[in-house]
């Protein structure tokens, strides 16, 4: 069950914690790792063969992890506004919709965790702004408004997704 791509999952828990030091290369470093073990822990889990329930739904929510701590730590550190972390965070509170969805519909038993386009053009960008913010870079508010648009895209192509997938069985 836990495997190196798993492993490099869990490092992006232990690369946030580096965001408690106020030093830029350090931030910088920890980011760029963390973006790399989201690129990686997928490739080498599907090269391997190792791909799993437990890593599907560990790789998701190590991003969340990463980016609800860093975002958390520059917010109290003035580099965000509440505003834009929760812009920022906004594609997270959609999971949550559609959690509850699953749970109306009751078509939580069989849904299977699996990654989506938005989910992951959402969390590039996450790491690309927490990147300018680490630099502080202040970015205008359309950008952050670009998440709410981009969660609004995820639960839109979660839903869909599921629709199409419960009427493939």
């Amino acid at each position: 069950m836990l495997n190196f791509s798993n492993v490099l999952s869990l490092s992006r828990a232990a690369l946030a914690l580096v965001f408690l030091k106020e030093n830029i290369i350090l931030r910088l470093l920890a980011i760029l790792i963390a973006m790399s073990t989201d690129v990686l822990d997928g490739f080498i889990a599907r090269r391997s063969g190792t791909t799993s329930q437990f890593g599907a739904i560990l790789d998701p929510l190590m991003d969340k992890f990463f980016v609800f701590f860093v975002g958390g730590v520059l917010y109290l550190e003035g580099g965000l506004t509440g505003f834009e972390l929760g812009a920022m965070l906004s594609r997270d509170i959609s999971l949550c919709f559609f959690g509850i969805y699953l749970v109306a519909t009751r078509g939580w038993k069989e849904y299977e965790c699996g990654s989506i386009l938005w989910g992951k053009v959402t969390t590039c960008t996450q790491f690309i702004v927490l990147i300018g913010v680490t630099l502080h870079v202040v970015f205008p508010t359309y950008i952050f408004l670009l998440f709410i648009l981009m969660a609004i895209f995820a639960f839109i192509e979660l839903i869909v997704g599921n629709q199409r997938k419960r009427e493939g069985d």
